[in-house]
């Protein structure tokens, strides 16, 4: 997935992009995966774990009390220890059924806590389909075709980064992980 690194990572990517992403790791490298609690989330989970990764349940949300309710700050804790046991770990960087490729403040806040960069990341196939019904436009990656993985400059987010820096730090994830999106996709579709 990433190639020699001076440490573990945080993998972030969209929702409705992860179908394939389990499957691009090296086997030597070992990854931790965010994956909700919900009931959606179990199909997920599931082949995640097929795929030889760890999962990690829980989820955040734009308020405290939802972060609190769904595990959210029980799986920052998990994430950080899985960094610190030198796993990569991957997760989903828009909140569920907020607003689709925009990053939430979750990914930024275990950089802070975990002294680790963000590494934006993309998996994009010629060959797709777009569910538009779904809020985050889940994309079903399709045989025969062309894939590509594009990799975007490592985030950092210092330990002492008040309101303001993780904003910026928010907005830099996001506005890079749609250039490695968008860039993806266009390599994938040009055969490049």
């Amino acid at each position: 997935m990433i190639a020699k690194s001076d440490g573990p990572l945080i993998i972030a990517l969209w929702h409705g992009q992860q179908s394939l992403v389990q499957f691009t790791r090296p086997e030597n490298e070992k990854v931790a995966s965010l994956v909700s609690r919900s009931v959606d989330a179990e199909i997920n989970a599931r082949v995640i774990l097929l795929a030889g990764n760890e999962v990690v349940r829980g989820s955040g949300g734009r308020e405290r009390e939802a972060a609190s309710r769904k595990g959210g700050a029980q799986a920052l804790i998990a994430l950080r220890n899985a960094l610190r046991r030198g796993r990569h770990v991957v997760m989903i960087a828009d909140i569920s059924k907020g607003a689709p490729r925009q990053a939430g403040e979750g990914v930024v806040r275990l950089a802070k806590v975990s002294g680790r960069p963000i590494v934006p990341l993309a998996l994009a196939t010629s060959r797709y389909h777009v569910v538009e019904k779904a809020w985050d436009k889940m994309t079903i990656n399709l045989p025969f075709g062309r894939r590509c993985l594009r990799i975007g400059a490592p985030i950092h987010v210092g330990p002492d980064a008040g309101p303001d820096e993780l904003e910026a730090a928010r907005q830099k994830v996001t506005a890079e992980l749609n250039r490695v999106t968008a860039a993806a996709y266009e390599a994938a579709e040009a055969g490049r």
